[in-house]
């Protein structure tokens, strides 16, 4: 891995907000020339510093329902248990392992507070679930 210099993380944070912008759109961003930002784009995928572009596209409903994250303690060795019986609540929309206080990460999309309320009945009582927090997302920046 190759160690990244304040041009490099300024290259990349731009291509995060626009995969798409033109050499010629980042150099004049970056006060650099266009052979500048083309070689260090070169070196950052050559490097694996980049892995790739992406599209990303507004999820159905989005800007509708409540999105909220939820995480979760498990017993002991039940992890495996949870996670089935977690893919099986269409809601979650992602989980994810993890170390420390919690186990597990889920990424929740309800209707409504109401159906929210439902969903984390159903996450809460789930065999092998010691506990859970969940924060509501407000809003996303990215």
């Amino acid at each position: 891995m190759i160690l990244l210099d304040s041009l490099d993380r300024q290259l990349i944070s731009l291509l995060r907000a626009d995969g798409r912008a033109p050499v010629s759109r980042l150099a004049t961003a970056l006060k650099v020339s266009r052979a500048t930002v083309q070689a260090r784009l070169d070196r950052l995928i050559e490097s694996r510093a980049i892995l790739g572009f992406t599209v990303r596209a507004e999820a159905p409903g989005a800007g509708q329902g409540v999105r909220a994250i939820t995480l979760i303690e498990v017993a002991g060795a039940s992890t495996s248990a949870v996670i089935r019986a977690l893919r099986g609540l269409p809601e979650i929309t992602a989980l994810h392992t993890t170390n420390g206080a919690w186990d597990l990460v889920a990424e929740v999309h309800a209707q409504s507070l109401v159906d929210l309320d439902r969903i984390l009945r159903e996450m809460r009582t789930a065999e092998g679930v010691l506990n859970s927090e969940t924060s509501i997302l407000l809003r996303s920046m990215q």
